[in-house]
């Protein structure tokens, strides 16, 4: 039984241009929330070293 190679893919743009929608009145920004994710790690951090230093 022989079975035909799948033709190739080359990695890339589809050729598609999908822009993302547009936030809801009142929700937050994809630039606020992506500040509000850094801000949350550095309070995580910031946490677990006051808790290594008080053990």
């Amino acid at each position: 039984m022989t079975t035909s190679e799948l033709p190739r893919r080359n990695p890339g743009s589809s050729g598609r241009t999908c822009t993302p929608p547009e936030p809801r009145p009142g929700a937050p920004s994809r630039a606020l929330r992506v500040r509000a994710a850094g801000g949350w790690e550095r309070f995580m951090r910031r946490v677990e070293t006051r808790q290594e230093t008080e053990t």
